[in-house]
């Protein structure tokens, strides 16, 4: 039966003397596990057995022992049909004579290629302004400015280390108080009105500072209503940006790089390669939509929630590099699964697009990858990951999902190449 053009239903039989050999090693298996009175464990005649333990469960175990066989059957009598997802499995019947799954599978879309040449997009060229090397080189001083401790009054960027109590109609209310709290002056990080008035105090100075709650304040006690902080100031720091002396560029560790100007053009460098590569995304990104929209092809639903299940996975690997669990992650953002995958469905989309784009380029253009090729890319590999080349391979899917990897590069090449 055809569900539709892409999503199939096939029976499998398991019967004759295959079944009678599953439904006898069911049996001793059950029999080895259930408690019957009077008899030890696998020694009851199986008239006896089966009054304890019922024919349709004894069925049931012999379907599970041949589910496996009978997807392996499944392959093989199917070997012309190429799957995308895992098949839906459901028992059809189930007797002494015969056992019957329906295997639902979904099998690859066909993709009728569009114009996949001569597209007209243009690699946009790429420039580095003396601007954006100045901001560089102002942002590398500032990773290695140091904080220093100040006389004098508070100014505007510096860090005031303060004690802070807050009142409500002189009664301090909660969560309102800190003590040697680093506040950056401008950072805007407390409520408005705070920072500017810490502006001019001196080290053990205190004050009363007279603010109002926002109106949108989370606090539904506190919104919009007016409060006193008394605030001592016990130290006073100022970001010290260094020189560029012997000294930083010795800090700095960059080889040959020893002055302004040479420190200039390593970030200019570093500036255009950053461009260059997210000009080239941008040129092959802008390319495979081109051909995505020139081809026809009928997309099967679960094609995409793989796609999604394996977004999902590699977000939660991403974060617990950062000491996050995908728990945490949806208390912290008030989601959850479905949330999560409603985000990323336009990019499943597209990604999956991609992929049926690329391997009709690969088979228009007879792109096809020798062994040996392969394996010098999996050598390549695992040495630049500082692995062994059998664990790489565990890892990356064998020596297939390499060649396939190179399959989709060229196809990629081939895209860019004729445009």
């Amino acid at each position: 039966m055809e569900k539709n053009k892409n999503v199939k239903e096939l029976t499998i039989t398991i019967e004759g003397k295959e079944w009678e050999n599953a439904l006898e090693k069911a049996y001793v298996q059950a029999n080895k596990k259930v408690k019957i009175d009077g008899f030890r464990k696998g020694k009851a005649p199986k008239a006896i057995f089966m009054k304890k333990y019922t024919e349709q469960a004894l069925l049931m175990d012999a379907a599970d022992l041949v589910l496996q066989d009978a997807y392996s059957k499944m392959l093989d009598e199917n070997k012309d049909l190429e799957l995308v997802a895992q098949p839906e499995i459901n028992l059809k019947s189930l007797s002494n004579e015969k056992v019957e799954f329906n295997f639902i599978i979904t099998t690859k879309p066909e993709v009728k290629l569009g114009k996949y040449k001569n597209l007209g997009v243009k690699k946009e060229s790429v420039e580095v302004t003396k601007e954006e090397i100045k901001k560089a080189l102002d942002e590398t001083l500032n990773r290695y400015a140091e904080n220093v401790v100040k006389e004098g009054k508070v100014e505007n960027g510096d860090i005031a280390i303060i004690d802070f109590e807050g009142f409500k109609d002189d009664v301090a209310f909660e969560g309102g108080k800190g003590e040697n709290y680093s506040l950056t002056i401008g950072s805007n990080t407390f409520i408005p009105g705070f920072e500017e008035q810490i502006i001019g105090m001196k080290k053990n100075e205190e004050k009363d500072i007279h603010v109002t709650f926002p109106e949108d304040y989370h606090s539904e006690d506190l919104k919009g209503q007016p409060v006193v902080f008394k605030v001592k100031v016990n130290e006073i720091k100022t970001t010290q940006i260094p020189e560029l002396d012997k000294d930083f560029f010795e800090d700095l560790g960059m080889e040959g790089i020893n002055s302004k100007e040479s420190l200039e053009k390593q970030l200019e460098e570093n500036i255009k390669t950053h461009k260059e590569q997210h000009a080239e995304d941008h040129f092959i990104d802008e390319l495979l939509q081109k051909g995505i929209d020139n081809m026809e092809v009928d997309i099967p639903e679960v094609m995409i929630h793989e796609e999604l299940d394996r977004m999902i996975r590699q977000y939660e690997e991403n974060l617990k590099m950062q000491g996050i669990t995908l728990e945490q992650f949806y208390q912290f953002t008030n989601s959850d699964e479905a949330a999560l995958k409603e985000q990323m469905k336009e990019e499943a989309e597209k990604r999956v697009a991609s992929r049926l784009l690329l391997e009709a380029i690969k088979v228009e253009e007879k792109i096809e990858i020798a062994d040996k090729d392969a394996e010098q890319e999996a050598d390549n590999l695992a040495k630049k990951y500082n692995m062994e080349k059998e664990e790489f391979l565990k890892l990356f899917g064998g020596i297939e999902m390499v060649k396939y990897d190179m399959e989709m590069r060229r196809a990629i090449e081939v895209l860019k190449e004729n445009n």
